[in-house]
């Protein structure tokens, strides 16, 4: 497996950039530009990433494709197409979004998201996106979440037959998946699950931790990984039975020595587990 994290600093030029990323020990980095980014920016970057041997794990499309405003959902969809395309171009994994809500917030709960009738609609909406730019060496994937689908393991594996497109995988959050008590004091049997039923569609994962408090009703707050409760022994043992290139993306941390920190653990379990982080 791949191990990465945003790359802290201000370089001048794209080998800055991955040379930066290899100094922290990361063979894994998130797509440094957006869709705006021309040809030239594109491809000196791919070639950067290349020549450090860093795979650029997932391109953020991170919108709300399914807005009960049709000119907002209408702007997200062709938000997602651009960003799909840079992907493709500049040799991302995947490019990654939630399915999105009925509501407000973009990525809240809604008493719709959940339902048969948005399930359909995820589904005429990322053929939408995917038949727009035909990728020919990267995949369009949606993030699971607690309250939109894919919810569960069940319902992504779902979509991918109802969506029916090559193009179409899977980017892995399990930390998203729980839930409930349930999950979170089973979350070992819900990894091994989510590696079985999904693995091969699996394009990228993201690393974070969750704790469940002890206050009523139920309160489960994300974290640093090694700070909660996620079973990162069975998640890195199931991670590295697939492809070696499969990258573990550290995400939502406030500063660069939380993530080292972060990392660190990473690559303790990895360690103790006997699994290689390329």
């Amino acid at each position: 497996m791949r191990l990465g994290a945003p790359v802290f600093g201000n370089f001048a030029t794209p080998d800055e950039w991955a040379h930066a990323a290899r100094r922290a020990g990361y063979s894994a980095v998130y797509c440094p530009v957006d869709h705006r980014a021309d040809e030239q920016t594109i491809h000196a970057y791919a070639e950067a990433a290349r020549r450090a041997d860093l795979v650029i794990a997932e391109v953020g499309a991170w919108s709300n494709p399914l807005a009960p405003d049709e000119h907002t959902r209408r702007e997200a969809i062709e938000y997602c197409q651009k960003q799909l395309a840079l992907a493709d171009q500049i040799g991302a994994l995947c490019c990654v979004n939630i399915a999105g809500s009925r509501g407000e917030p973009w990525d809240g709960h809604h008493p719709d998201n959940l339902t048969p009738e948005t399930f359909d609609l995820i589904v005429e909406t990322v053929r939408t996106i995917i038949d727009a730019v035909k990728p020919s060496r990267t995949f369009y994937t949606l993030e699971t979440m607690p309250w939109m689908y894919p919810d569960s393991v069940e319902s992504y594996v779902e979509l991918i037959c109802a969506i029916d497109r090559p193009a179409f995988a899977v980017h892995l959050d399990p930390v998203n998946l729980i839930c409930s008590p349930q999950r979170y004091y089973r979350n070992a049997d819900l990894l091994r699950e989510c590696f079985h039923k999904l693995g091969k569609h699996i394009k990228s994962c993201h690393a974070k931790d969750i704790i469940l408090h002890q206050r009523l009703t139920t309160h489960l707050d994300e974290c640093a990984p090694g700070k909660g409760a996620l079973d990162y022994r069975t998640y890195l043992q199931e991670l590295g039975k697939l492809s070696p290139d499969t990258p573990l993306m550290i995400e939502h941390l406030a500063t660069e020595e939380e993530y080292v920190e972060a990392a660190q653990y990473i690559r303790n379990i990895a360690r103790e587990v006997g699994v290689t982080i390329r």
